[in-house]
């Protein structure tokens, strides 16, 4: 479908098939308001969030949106993806049915504070300019 690794979110939603356009920019703004302080990235070609490692990644197929990582450590809201679950967990929406956006946000609350949890999370730095230092 893609041949070229995009720049940002915004080209690849512009590269994605005009029919699912829009409902990539709402998975989008849904992410970004479940995980206000998330960077978005293009990773594996595919456009993730990180905060201090990498929440959640979207992408458009033939006929469905992924979303991956699985979800882990809660059985209700896994119960409640159950007709979504595709192969090792990870979530395929059907592009013939509506989107669950609520579930979306769900999972993205769930997996912000599983990365808040990890043992040796550090909060994410503020990127700094370096000066080398020569020395003779």
């Amino acid at each position: 479908m893609r041949t070229a690794t995009p720049n940002n979110i915004d080209d690849y939603i512009l590269a994605s098939p005009a029919a699912v356009r829009a409902t990539l920019r709402e998975i989008r703004r849904v992410i970004r308001a479940a995980a206000p302080e998330a960077e978005e990235v293009i990773s594996y070609r595919m456009p993730a969030f990180r905060q201090r490692g990498i929440l959640v990644y979207f992408a458009a197929f033939k006929s469905h949106i992924g979303l991956f990582p699985p979800v882990r450590s809660d059985a209700k809201l896994a119960k409640a993806l159950a007709p979504y679950a595709g192969p090792k967990g990870n979530l395929k929406f059907p592009l013939d049915r509506p989107i669950p956006y609520t579930l979306i946000r769900r999972v993205v609350r769930l997996r912000v504070k599983q990365d808040s949890a990890r043992p040796g999370a550090k909060a994410p730095k503020a990127r700094a300019v370096r000066k080398r230092v020569h020395r003779a």
